[in-house]
């Protein structure tokens, strides 16, 4: 196999940065997007195979920033050969308190999606040898748990895993394929801090019997990344959770459980860094 260029955006935490590490590990250039300059460059630094790294700092929320990311791509590595979609925001509220300006920040990740996904498209056609994208959706996207109510945050996730269906379709004539991981509790930045009694509790709840890890879910994207006849899969990455018959349904907001403490409160926590 040709050495593949990744671009990776909300690259330089989590689960992001597990997916860059496991495609430098496989030899492929890497891309990593994310907000925060000095943020990217830690993790560079971290990775530490400098030929192979590029970094660019960009809010995929602006529409004109797509075209820069993947020009840049190609100016560094010479090609696009895969896209994976990570970047985005979320914050646990009750549906009603939800104001349509927050609504409004988490939509723009999925216009933000839709134009990289475009450029990268274009791309990979003038290449004329296909090419792979990965959403990275959530199990909340078609399962809701009461802990997390995230209605807002999960409007947006469950458009960009509708794309996947919709675009596999329409792109297989030029061998580009679109899937997505639907990734279950994972516990990274986005969580904030978790105890050691909350994530025990978290623990108990899947079927497998521990929550998911960052490698968890690069290794999925690495399978969807190579898997030349699979597309328009939205693959659960859960520890069970999606087949059901666990307690995570049942996780209570407040009780005698220990609190989900770092999702409470509506605070931001972002994927884009």
């Amino acid at each position: 196999m040709s050495t593949q260029t990744v671009i990776i955006t909300g690259g330089a935490t989590g689960i992001g940065y597990a997916i860059a590490e496991e495609f430098l590990n496989m030899k492929a250039n890497v891309m990593i997007n994310g907000r925060t300059l000095s943020k990217l460059g830690t993790a560079a630094h971290k990775l530490n195979q400098p030929d192979r790294i590029q970094i660019m700092a960009g809010d995929i929320t602006d529409p004109t920033f797509a075209p820069q990311l993947v020009t840049q791509t190609v100016a560094k590595f010479g090609r696009v050969d895969v896209l994976i979609n990570n970047a985005g925001i979320f914050a646990v509220k009750n549906f009603t308190d939800y104001t349509i300006d927050e609504l409004s920040q988490y939509l723009e990740y999925v216009k933000g999606t839709f134009a990289l996904t475009q450029e990268a498209v274009k791309q990979m056609r003038n290449q004329g040898d296909g090419g792979a994208i990965v959403n990275i959706s959530t199990i909340l996207a078609f399962n809701g748990i009461k802990a997390f109510p995230s209605s807002a945050p999960i409007m947006a996730k469950a458009a960009i895993t509708a794309m996947v269906k919709n675009l596999s379709i329409e792109l297989a004539a030029d061998k580009i394929r679109i899937n997505a991981v639907a990734p279950g509790v994972v516990p990274t930045p986005l969580y904030g801090e978790v105890t050691p009694e909350t994530l025990e509790y978290l623990n108990q709840q899947q079927p497998l019997g521990r929550v998911g890890t960052p490698k968890d879910i690069a290794d999925a994207v690495l399978y969807l990344t190579n898997a030349n006849w699979v597309t328009g899969v939205i693959l659960p990455v859960d520890g069970g959770v999606n087949a059901g018959g666990d307690g995570t349904s049942a996780l209570p907001l407040r009780g005698s459980h220990p609190p989900l403490t770092p999702l409470r409160g509506g605070e931001v926590k972002s994927l884009l860094e």
